[in-house]
């Protein structure tokens, strides 16, 4: 959904989560048990440095050689047998996504789980195209059931409890029971998933890493049903973020360590699944067919900033996320944004424009714990102070998307007074003394200051300026 500029909603979306209170335990419940199991596999402080300085360095090596990685990735593909598509915008992606489904008349699709694809709106746009698309990440598959949006990049139902989703499998699955066993839940969903595996078209997945080396594609799940969208289906439609290439195998192994133990606390998942050709001749299972859809989507512009590229070293572990004081206490949907959270915030401005979405760059502490946790090093915080910059005043050659279009009539003029005032020492002294004198007479409620004084008490100016207490302590006005 598009975002108005100026748009205040991350405020009142915020604002109402906080007001509820069963949500707020359902994350505190959540990311409580997610720190913690991070913080047993990172427990050497000395392997954690050493193994994220050596992520960054991929991330950073890969982003360098961006252009002609991709170019490498392309040529790979192809020579494996895997057909390539490129796509500048979201509507492009989906446009090829429908154009490969109907060359093989397909019309239905299960999907594995894929951020770009929330990107594209592709359940939707498939649907009014006459393509049923089903999730088969049990989370992914919960939401979509509810008609929902993924609150978080790797547990998209984290939000839900087990009673909220008992009531929800047994009211939308025929013939499916109320129950809080989890095996039993689990069983639910599995039942109908497993049949549309195998009734399924073509299939749809994501992809966590792409090897430019041997154009192989790189999927990490813990379900399975990665690999079933991916294998079972006589059509494979792999969706990527151009910024996933890495450049050799050997990159793979640091960058799967830090995601998995970052994401979810575990040394390595149930499944990691290497994709680089399409079924042969001797083989007896695997698609027919295998494509990839590189998306742009706003990700050159970023590419473009020297600071700002590091945005895309992500790679979707969620951590920033799960020790973010503002996630953890709101959740995703407040975000109205497809990656919520910390990295949202710098990702989301830079793709919408900086403008429409100035609500998130502002959503923050600036606490520094995003790019404490961050396994390949993006100064999320950093990037946070530079977007809001950007907002109110573009840097000379800003490629920032809506450069210059979030800030305010009146911040900019309390800015400048605030700089000009600075620059003359008199002018200084004499708006000191003139605060100090009327300070009494100053309202409860300024409209200058409607936000801060939201949530906290109006400052107010001190009795006597630093001069005059500098003078009556005995001390030089130089």
């Amino acid at each position: 959904m598009p975002v108005e500029p100026g748009s205040h909603r991350f405020r009142d979306a915020a604002s109402s989560a906080l007001k509820d209170p069963g949500l707020r335990a359902n994350f505190r419940r959540a990311m409580d048990g997610l720190i913690s199991k991070r913080a047993a596999q990172f427990a050497d402080p000395v392997e954690w440095r050493d193994l994220k300085r050596l992520g960054s360095a991929i991330r950073a090596r890969s982003l360098a050689r961006l252009p002609e990685l991709l170019e490498r990735l392309e040529g790979r593909c192809l020579g494996n047998g895997i057909q390539v598509r490129w796509a500048e915008t979201t509507e492009d992606a989906n446009r090829i996504v429908l154009e490969i489904l109907r060359s093989h008349g397909a019309t239905r699709v299960v999907k594995g789980k894929s951020m770009v694809s929330e990107e594209m709106h592709l359940n939707e746009f498939l649907e009014e195209h006459g393509v049923e698309s089903l999730e088969s990440d049990l989370g992914e598959y919960i939401i979509q059931l509810d008609g929902e949006t993924p609150s978080h990049i790797i547990m998209p139902a984290i939000h839900k409890n087990r009673q909220q989703i008992a009531r929800l499998l047994g009211e939308k699955i025929r013939g499916a029971r109320y129950t809080e066993d989890i095996d039993e839940l689990t069983g639910i969903a599995r039942r109908v998933l497993r049949k549309k595996f195998f009734e399924a078209d073509a299939g749809i997945s994501g992809v966590n890493f792409a090897v430019a080396e041997t154009g192989t594609l790189c999927l990490v799940e813990n379900e399975g049903n990665g690999r079933m969208s991916t294998h079972v289906p006589p059509v494979h439609i792999a969706l990527m973020g151009l910024e996933k290439v890495v450049e050799n195998l050997e990159d793979v192994p640091p960058l799967y360590s830090l995601l998995t133990r970052s994401a979810t606390g575990q040394s390595i998942t149930t499944y990691f699944n290497m994709i680089t050709r399409p079924r042969t001749e001797a083989e007896k299972d695997g698609p027919l067919a295998v494509y990839l859809v590189i998306l742009d989507n706003g990700r050159s512009r970023i590419f473009e900033d020297p600071e700002l590229a590091a945005t895309l070293r992500c790679i979707r572990c969620g951590a920033c996320m799960n020790h973010c004081p503002v996630y953890t206490r709101v959740g995703g949907h407040a975000y109205e944004s497809t990656y919520p959270g910390p990295i949202g915030k710098i990702l989301a401005p830079q793709t919408d424009g900086v403008g429409a979405r100035h609500d998130l760059v502002e959503a923050s502490s600036l606490c520094g714990a995003c790019g404490e946790v961050c396994p390949v090093g993006i100064p999320i915080p950093e990037l946070i102070v530079r977007l809001r910059q950007e907002a109110a005043q573009p840097e000379p050659g800003s490629t920032v998307r809506g450069a210059g279009t979030g800030g305010s009539r009146g911040e900019s003029l309390a800015w400048r007074l605030w700089a000009k005032s600075h620059r003359h020492p008199v002018l200084y002294r004499l708006l000191g003394l003139t605060a100090t004198r009327l300070r009494r007479f100053i309202p409860g409620r300024l409209p200058v200051l409607a936000a801060w004084t939201s949530a906290r008490s109006t400052p107010r100016p001190a009795a006597r300026t630093l001069h005059e207490l500098a003078k009556s302590a005995g001390v030089a006005d130089e």
